[in-house]
């Protein structure tokens, strides 16, 4: 693929939904765990999800349960975790892998398009986002020590936003 418009994944409430739902819009893709160190981001996440939309920012979560099983949870756990500790109200989808043979085409691309420190594809842990831009490409991947203040300072600086 050569942006991320032709992907598709299924949500937290078990809809299918294409990312050319969001075309034009600049897209901040997490990859987010309940029982994580990095879980207080939730709050971080929504407060830019709520400052940015209006001028075009998407933050969308992507639940992931391959670092130290701290996403055991179902799709119901999840969105009532999510809801009550942290009322989010951005986009959140059903649970997926980031890293391996059964990771989804989403990340796969991701990743590639955005590489980590060295090079690496690989996502180290949870919370790792990735921004896109309004053309659906990948600008930059930030790791989960980056947190979501930061991310929004950069933001000022990208068009389109």
């Amino acid at each position: 693929m050569s942006d991320i418009y032709g992907f598709s994944a299924r949500d937290i409430e078990g809809n299918e939904r294409s990312f050319a739902e969001w075309r034009g819009k600049t897209l901040l893709v997490v990859n987010v765990a309940s029982k994580c160190g990095f879980t207080p981001q939730y709050a971080g996440l929504e407060k830019l999800w709520r400052e940015w939309r209006e001028r075009g920012l998407v933050v969308l979560g992507f639940p992931c349960d391959q670092f130290g099983h701290q996403e055991p949870g179902d799709e119901a756990e999840i969105r009532n975790f999510c809801s009550t500790s942290y009322d989010v109200s951005f986009p959140m989808f059903a649970k997926v892998e980031v890293n391996g043979a059964n990771a989804h085409p989403l990340y796969k691309w991701l990743k590639s398009e955005g590489k980590g420190i060295l090079g690496s594809e690989a996502i180290k842990w949870n919370f790792t986002k990735f921004l896109v831009d309004a053309q659906g490409q990948v600008v930059k991947r930030y790791a989960p020590t980056d947190t979501p203040e930061k991310i929004g300072k950069e933001l000022e600086r990208l068009p389109g936003t």
